[in-house]
């Protein structure tokens, strides 16, 4: 691949290839975990994670979300509100696994010689557990990005009896909220690799996606930013959640004749997930047009927020990712990723270096 030129450099996000179908933009999708790339692709998911002496070991799964199970993909909103749930759990299970691999590393560098220890393999979390955590993660975000604003903006602002000043109000404090917690994180080091990996994920899908060399020295040329990305549908969720509470509000009002703090806790609780369906619709809609001058428009606030959330990966990043991508559509045999103890890999695998070749 020729090296792209600085102007579309910064345009390399829009699908020109006329082999990309924007009527199905989330064929292929993915997420950073600890020192490596979850990628998903329709039937499998694929988690590569670079263990500390520099081998690349792949969990390769076989997974079938409950919106293709239940038979829902042509469901507008309802799609979008399960499938955030879908991907919830599969994030926390990856993110669990790559933890685990990390740990296990550390374990075998201090344990004794010719303990048992080394010997052992990261075996993920029990369904119970999965499950639990993802309890414990959902009541977080609705604690940290839904009862806080609500609280913050019904007893700092005099506003709880107008529908629309209300929830813009609320909607900027989650905004704030969200771009403070991406900012102070981002200063962490640990954080800093995790969303380097994230800009990892974003350049080999577009390379995917846009019939590009699966080979690191070419994938980099791609941007980093990119319209379906998860921040970039937080983003979305809390515009659209600032225009349906206030719709919500509006009815409310009207019906119950005055609002308060723990009236609009009770009631605007169970419209997260269904609002996460309408920006699902809202994202899917954008990408189709994203090519369009008003749909980079749409897309612009997101792709600017990835700006804290994605850096720059180097190469043996870029690396990972491939190798996610390529076993989660089958094209590389994960098997050839095995674990294996930490003393008898002391060298980087073959596979590792023949895979991107």
């Amino acid at each position: 691949m020729s090296e792209l030129t600085s102007e579309q450099q910064k345009s390399s996000w829009v699908p020109t290839n006329p082999n990309y179908d924007p009527s199905q933009p989330m064929q292929i999708g993915g997420q950073a975990v600890i020192e490596g790339v979850m990628m998903r692709a329709p039937g499998s998911v694929a988690t590569a994670v670079r263990r500390e002496n520099g081998e690349i070991v792949v969990q390769k799964l076989a997974f079938s979300s409950w919106v293709e199970r239940l038979k829902l993909k042509k469901v507008p909103i309802l799609r979008g509100a399960i499938g955030l749930i879908d991907m919830m759990y599969l994030g926390i299970k990856t993110l669990n696994w790559s933890a685990e691999v990390a740990m296990l590393d550390e374990q075998a560098k201090t344990a004794p010689a010719g303990s048992n220890g080394k010997d052992a393999k990261p075996k993920g979390q029990t369904q119970l557990m999965l499950i639990l955590t993802l309890m414990f993660a959902l009541l977080m975000g609705i604690g940290i990005f839904f009862v806080t604003p609500l609280f913050l903006a019904s007893y700092l602002f005099q506003l709880e009896q107008k529908a629309f000043e209300f929830n813009l109000v609320a909607g900027l404090i989650r905004i704030a909220i969200l771009l403070g917690y991406l900012s102070a994180i981002s200063l962490m080091r640990d954080v800093k690799r995790l969303f380097q990996y994230h800009g990892a994920e974003h350049k080999s899908v577009f390379a995917f996606e846009l019939n590009g060399d699966l080979i690191p020295p070419a994938v980099q040329q791609f941007s980093r930013f990119h319209p379906r990305c998860g921040t970039s549908f937080l983003l979305i969720v809390m515009f659209v959640a600032i225009l349906s509470f206030s719709l919500l509000d509006l009815l409310l009002i009207q019906w119950l004749g005055e609002m308060n703090f723990l009236k609009r806790l009770v009631t605007h609780i169970p419209f997260i997930l269904p609002i996460g369906g309408i920006a699902y619709e809202f994202i899917k809609f954008s990408a189709k047009h994203s090519t369009t001058a008003w749909g980079r428009v749409i897309i612009a606030p997101g792709l600017w927020l990835q700006k804290i959330t994605t850096k720059e990966p180097d190469h043996s990043q870029i690396e990972v990712a491939l190798v996610a991508l390529k076993c989660a559509l089958g094209t590389e045999d994960a098997e050839k990723y095995a674990w294996r103890p930490l003393e008898k890999a002391s060298q980087p695998a073959p596979e590792t270096t023949r895979a991107l070749n």
